[in-house]
């Protein structure tokens, strides 16, 4: 932009040479240029000296000198509107309703004192008297780090390069199913450790494809997740353990979901994800499922052998390069209780309301209550002991029901997987209110 007006004015300044009769108006017409801003060139350029070329540069409109000193008095009225508001005032003025006030003092305007035009100026002298505190620096909270590989965060991405079939489904078409190590300041080594491709992505894939990653790393003490019902179960039931969430709970893993719209509790997956959509998605483009799975295997051992990333853990280094050596987690017990998830939410309640014919659903699955309770509410308490579901209506007990799909007894690993998986539904995702 200076370079064109640098070339206008040299052009205005040739003007005046060769054709000192020419008016303002038709050297602004020829240069293309306003009236004003001819006339004001012209008195500078003649002003110059012949030849001198530094008069075609832009003057700053920075100020060349300091502004004058506000007058004491100006000052303490300003201060004084602001401690003490007047005319009834019940709430702190701010720059903008003490300038309303000084422009209404009589004897301010008697003296005839230069008074404040904005309120940027007020506001600079509040804050110069202390009456507006600057923002507070926001503190670090250090974060308690767990160890390499015993904190897992997990998610679902799409990858949105796969077209949809026209008669099929037209969201989540092809999903890869994260799971990585919680990154931490110290330990953390942000790791991607698995990356399951599937067209139809479910709750019983689910359940299969995290028992093949414990099998293969070993238990983690902790796993993050969000309210994905693949993970949490249908929009119904989800307050009620999922298989997903059974599946964990029986290996005695810490479970964590987190709130709705916080993907920022999930952060170390989340950017996983943003990585893998910018430097593997839109850079190959795959366009079927099997592309999809070729390209993130192949990135996912670049981003734990080749990338590097800045997480302090890592220090500028691929994750498995600042981590050569990881420490063995424990196996997967050959025996699992698939029961011992109840003992977690033993005396816990859950509310439902009973259906015109007398049932009540849990889990997606029904129990009979009995026509006299059609569309109210009751409470569903664990007994865990008993196994039943003690039903209360107003703080009183008024049945009890037995807690459908338990087995009874311990199964093996592979027996407990399969049957989790069977109980498991085939919900896809969210609601589908918009495209992501």
């Amino acid at each position: 932009m200076e370079e064109e007006w640098y070339a206008d004015r040299t052009r205005l300044r040739q003007l005046l040479r060769d054709h000192p009769d020419w008016s303002h108006r038709a050297c602004a017409a020829e240069i293309g240029r306003s009236l004003g801003w001819v006339k004001k060139w012209t008195r500078r350029l003649r002003a110059a000296a012949l030849g001198d070329d530094g008069v075609l540069r832009g003057q700053s409109r920075a100020r060349k000198r300091p502004p004058p000193p506000w007058d004491p008095r100006v000052i303490d009225r300003i201060l004084e509107v602001r401690d003490r508001p007047p005319e009834n005032l019940r709430r702190t003025p701010g720059p903008k309703a003490i300038l309303y006030y000084l422009e209404r003092d009589a004897e301010l305007q008697a003296l005839g004192l230069a008074l404040p035009r904005g309120g940027r100026t007020i506001w600079r002298i509040l804050t110069q008297h202390g009456r507006i505190a600057p923002p507070a620096r926001p503190t670090h909270e250090p974060v308690e780090r767990p160890d390499p590989l015993s904190s897992w965060q997990l998610d679902f991405k799409d990858a949105a390069t796969v077209a949809p079939e026209p008669a099929g489904k037209q969201q989540h078409v092809v999903e890869v199913l994260n799971t990585e190590v919680l990154n931490t300041v110290d330990v953390g080594t942000s790791i991607s450790l698995d990356a399951q491709v599937d067209q139809d992505v479910t709750a019983r894939t689910s359940v299969v494809a995290v028992a093949q990653l414990v099998r293969a790393q070993g238990l983690p003490d902790q796993v993050t997740f969000d309210r994905d019902p693949r993970f949490v179960g249908s929009w119904s039931g989800r307050d009620f353990p999922s298989p997903f969430v059974r599946f964990w709970a029986c290996l005695g893993v810490q479970v964590t979901i987190c709130p709705p719209h916080r993907p920022d509790k999930n952060a170390f997956v989340e950017r996983y994800h943003r990585s893998d959509t910018s430097e593997c998605l839109r850079v190959d483009k795959p366009g079927t499922p099997e592309e999809v799975r070729t390209a993130t295997a192949t990135y996912k051992e670049h981003d734990n052998h080749e990338r590097p990333n800045q997480a302090l853990s890592c220090g500028n280094r691929p994750p498995r390069v600042a981590f050569p050596n990881l420490p063995a987690r424990p196996p997967v017990p050959l025996l699992v209780d698939p029961d011992a998830w109840l003992r977690r939410i033993d005396g816990r309640s859950y509310v439902r309301k009973v259906r015109e014919n007398g049932t009540v659903r849990v889990d997606d699955t029904l129990s009979y209550l009995g026509q006299d309770l059609a569309g109210q509410y009751v409470g569903m308490q664990v007994d865990a002991a008993r196994r039943e579901f003690a039903v209360l209506q107003r703080g009183q007990e008024v049945k009890r029901l037995p807690i459908k799909g338990l087995q009874g007894g311990a199964l093996p690993f592979d027996a407990f997987v399969a049957a989790l998986a069977e109980q498991a539904r085939t919900e896809r995702g969210p609601r589908p209110v918009a495209a992501r």
